[in-house]
């Protein structure tokens, strides 16, 4: 099976994770990060979880798993060490028309989760299509290495020139060939030097656009 790569917005959206053991929590801690609105639904929870229950960040069904925990659920992930729930699961969710994960079994999968690297906005995924979690851990871990905290500032250093070279009112040709040259420049490693105004000095030559750049 291959699967179609994509970012979902679940900022908002009431995702439920059957399940309230290690397992879970990392589950529900990638949620939290972007934003949803989390039921955890299970008896016992980590430490962790049971914080997050007190600070109001999950809402926690202290349950064993049944049908109706699914209603109005935009995404379900099941993280349960019982396969014969986990099947549940997956079969009520896919009745329901709902997007569900259930970990380490991809054949009941509607998605999986890939290992990602994330620098700011920039965010890379590695996926091995569930066949070894433990490549993917290995490539995430080799670029993490090679991808450092300058891609962040660069990233955001381009997302606020973009808008003024846009603005500037050339073509979508000459707007390409700009952005491409700060790219392909050296500006990575004045970043990494903290050299601001060499930053700003590339910036100005490559585009014409002045920017104010420092320590983001």
């Amino acid at each position: 099976m291959r699967y179609y790569p994509l970012c979902l917005d679940i900022s908002g959206k009431r995702c439920v994770v059957v399940g309230s053991g290690i397992v879970a929590e990392r589950k529900v801690e990638r949620l939290l990060a972007c934003g949803a609105r989390v039921e955890v639904v299970g008896k016992a929870l980590t430490p962790i979880l049971a914080a997050w229950k007190e600070e109001g960040r999950i809402v926690h069904r202290e349950a064993d798993y049944e049908d109706s925990c699914l209603s109005g659920a935009s995404l379900v992930i099941g993280a349960t060490d019982d396969e014969a729930v986990n099947a549940r699961i997956a079969k009520n969710a896919h009745a329901r028309g709902i997007p569900v994960n259930i970990v380490d079994d991809p054949a009941r999968c509607d998605f999986i989760l890939p290992s990602v690297v994330e620098r700011g906005d920039l965010l890379i995924a590695v996926s091995t299509g569930g066949k070894s979690p433990a490549l993917a851990r290995k490539v995430r871990e080799d670029l993490e290495e090679a991808y450092g905290a300058e891609y962040a500032v660069l990233l955001e250093i381009l997302g606020e020139l973009r808008e003024k070279v846009i603005a500037a009112g050339r073509s979508s040709a000459e707007n390409r060939e700009r952005f491409a040259a700060v790219v392909r420049s050296e500006i990575l490693d004045d970043i990494r030097r903290k050299d601001w105004t060499k930053v700003k000095e590339m910036i100005r030559s490559l585009t014409g656009v002045e920017m104010e750049v420092g320590q983001r």
